[in-house]
């Protein structure tokens, strides 16, 4: 794994190879512990990560309040945090229930309200400060606008430029499941950073018809995350799931025979998922949403393993990659 301090977009902030995905220790879809948070985090640091992502939705606060606590003590000039912003979060005083419904195994003490307003978003980043317990972060995210594009583009990303100019934000970027409203935002500002979650995998290279040229062509660094395609790249299995959803049967064979051809050159499949978001240039880091300290340094371990040129020629060969997709190079 390529050492800290990889530069993102124009500015002056800097990443990991591999990022620390914050949503699991958020208590997504099952509890995690205080103690296996910061167990997940220990872990991290110590594989060398040093990029760490989190978002007010992931647990209605939770992520961002155990990263902050975990993060405490280490050197701040040493980390980047990125937080998200379009989600205000509302205290719901005597609520019932849970955030099942939202997917996290939290109480339900508040509700999300979409704000993409430049209020919206200076109340979300001051929040975020509070429970991050920072006095700047380091990358913020317009997060997941896709049905508020119009007021995130006028409203929202003028008021980051103006936090950005007060220094309480490094960067600026847009985090999605998709790839044509990012590139719109590439094109009509200048952002220094998009988080492509899906859209850039073994099995969807989506994000390679107009985003990833378009980001090469502008600067702007491309942080991929859901390179697992929430799970069927990490173990492609019948009742596995794609893009949160059980895999149709077409794209679980695809998987296998992917797996397939990734044992024939000794490599888990895990590791190329991880590796080939790094084949395009615009691609800076990947984020790998982990919950425990098993899962990071599983995750830290594969993008470690060396992968042959000769997995990619094949993959291609095989019609499981297209042919003019750009495949990593083989570290000698």
């Amino acid at each position: 794994m390529s050492p800290a301090g990889r530069p993102l977009g124009p500015g002056t902030v800097t990443v990991s190879e591999l990022a620390f995905g914050a949503a699991g220790i958020g208590n997504l879809f099952t509890p995690v512990t205080d103690e296996q948070a910061r167990e997940a985090v220990d872990a991290a640091w110590d594989s060398g990560v040093r990029y760490f992502d989190t978002a007010p939705h992931y647990g209605l606060g939770l992520s961002e309040r155990r990263l902050g606590q975990a993060l405490r003590d280490r050197p701040r000039g040493e980390y980047t945090i990125s937080t998200k912003v379009g989600r205000l979060l509302r205290p719901t005083p005597g609520r019932p229930g849970d955030d099942l419904a939202d997917g996290f195994a939290v109480p339900a003490t508040h509700e999300r309200v979409w704000d993409f307003s430049a209020a919206g978003v200076r109340r979300s980043i001051e929040d975020s400060l509070e429970r991050l317990g920072l006095d700047r972060i380091d990358i913020a995210y317009l997060h997941d606008p896709d049905h508020h594009a119009d007021q995130a583009l006028t409203e929202a990303y003028p008021e980051l430029e103006r936090l950005r100019a007060e220094g309480l934000l490094g960067a600026i970027g847009v985090g999605m499941n998709q790839a044509e409203l990012p590139a719109r935002f590439v094109r009509e500002t200048d952002l220094d950073t998009v988080l492509l979650a899906g859209r850039y995998s073994l099995l969807d290279q989506g994000g390679l018809t107009e985003l990833l040229p378009l980001a090469a062509e502008h600067g702007v660094g491309v942080v991929i995350g859901g390179v697992f395609n929430s799970g069927l790249l990490a173990d492609p299995k019948p009742g596995a799931t794609f893009d949160y959803a059980a895999a149709p049967e077409d794209v679980l064979s695809r998987a296998l025979r992917l797996k397939e051809v990734c044992e024939r050159h000794g490599v888990p499949l895990r590791a190329a998922a991880l590796r080939f978001p790094f084949g395009h240039p615009a691609v800076t880091s990947v984020l790998v949403g982990t919950r425990n300290a098993t899962e990071v340094r599983d995750a830290a371990a594969m993008l470690r393993r060396h992968v042959p040129d000769a997995l990619w020629a094949e993959l291609k060969e095989r019609e499981l990659l297209p042919s003019g997709v750009p495949t990593p190079k083989e570290e000698r």
